[in-house]
């Protein structure tokens, strides 16, 4: 799976159809098929979103595309080396809000963490109205013996295209935890691409989606393992309704010389209802000798046992379905280090799902 595909709105040949492997299960030829209009220019509030109480440092908002001084490309924010790390890490914010009718906004910047520094990131995509199309990207470094924690939370329209791709570059000693939480939109699709220096360096790739109606939400990534001794681990579990459609790619490469990798890979999905859909594709691709990896995959429906030993003790149907369901995605959640972002997402997604 080559993950080469880089999309620009203002370049018809850039959108990806079903043809194109890595982008078969999520076609935006079926969906956009010209260059949309740019969208309008919106004032957001610079320091809002589901992450207001508990950012203290750098914030960074985007209305459709585009910050208050009417940028849509930032380079270098970030953290860049300047404290030696925190007993409590450091705290950032970046939004990217919505609202349009049908226009299209892109945007991208570099984020930076420093030489031993701990950030923990905080990234909202907020749709508040329309059948927008978004397009971001991030490039991602994070320093040797630096550490960063990347929360996103998606709350797109249904009516919405959103894609957001992400590029992590780390170093030796490095660590880089993710935890991305959908609902999905019409069509949506989260990548993240990570270069694996290993000697030390750890990445936490985790996600889950929470899919109703007919919304599509598509999470995709590759690690490559470049040198020894590093580790990887990755948990994606997903609900799907109605005839909504969960989309999971996943590829670990361990290449050649990248021996003592430790690198392991799980996705788990329910399925509640007769038409929904869920596709998986979990790989591993090995090159190198003496390593750990492995690989599992599951898709199915609540246990009924568990659903009438639940009844049985007064809940109903439905009690025992959302009770059940939540403690199935919670496992995602609680691997999230950050006490204070971890209850805040906790609470949203009790809220949406």
């Amino acid at each position: 799976m080559n993950l080469a595909t880089r999309i620009d709105l203002n370049d018809v040949s850039s959108f990806p159809s079903r043809r194109v492997e890595q982008w078969k299960y999520t076609d935006v030829r079926r969906y956009l098929r010209e260059v949309p209009a740019a969208a309008e220019r919106i004032d957001v509030e610079v320091d809002g979103g589901p992450f207001r109480a508990l950012c203290t440092n750098e914030y960074q908002t985007f209305g459709n595309g585009r910050t208050h001084e009417g940028d849509n490309l930032l380079k270098g924010f970030g953290r860049k080396g300047l404290t030696v790390r925190p007993d409590a890490p450091l705290l950032d914010a970046i939004r990217f809000v919505s609202d349009s009718a049908f226009g299209g906004w892109q945007a991208s910047l570099g984020y930076t963490v420093g030489p031993n520094d701990h950030v923990v990131l905080l990234e909202s995509y907020e749709g508040r109205a329309g059948a927008y199309i978004a397009n971001a990207a991030i490039n991602f470094v994070v320093l040797e013996g630096g550490r960063l924690d990347r929360i996103v939370l998606a709350d797109d329209t249904a009516e919405a295209i959103s894609i957001s791709r992400a590029d992590v570059t780390l170093s030796e000693g490095s660590e880089f935890n993710q935890t991305i939480l959908t609902t999905g939109a019409k069509l949506q699709r989260f990548e993240t691409n990570v270069t694996h220096p290993g000697h030390g360096a750890t990445v936490r790739a985790d996600g889950l989606y929470a899919l109703t109606g007919d919304r599509h939400a598509d999470l995709t990534s590759i690690v490559t393992h470049a040198g020894p001794d590093g580790q990887t681990s990755q948990l994606i579990k997903g609900v799907v309704r109605d005839t909504a459609r969960g989309v999971f790619q996943g590829k670990i490469v361990v290449e050649r010389g990248a021996d003592g990798t430790d690198a392991r890979m799980g996705h788990h999905a329910l399925i509640l209802s007769d038409r929904g859909e869920v596709d998986a594709k979990p790989e591993l691709i090995i090159y190198a000798d003496d390593v750990q990896c492995a690989h599992g995959n599951t898709v199915g429906n609540l246990d009924e046992s568990a659903l009438f030993y639940m009844q049985q003790r007064g809940l109903s149907a439905e009690e025992a379905r959302a009770l059940l369901t939540r403690a199935f995605l919670f496992e995602v959640v609680d691997r999230i280090e950050h006490e204070g972002a971890r209850e805040e997402v906790r609470t949203w997604l009790m809220e949406s799902s």
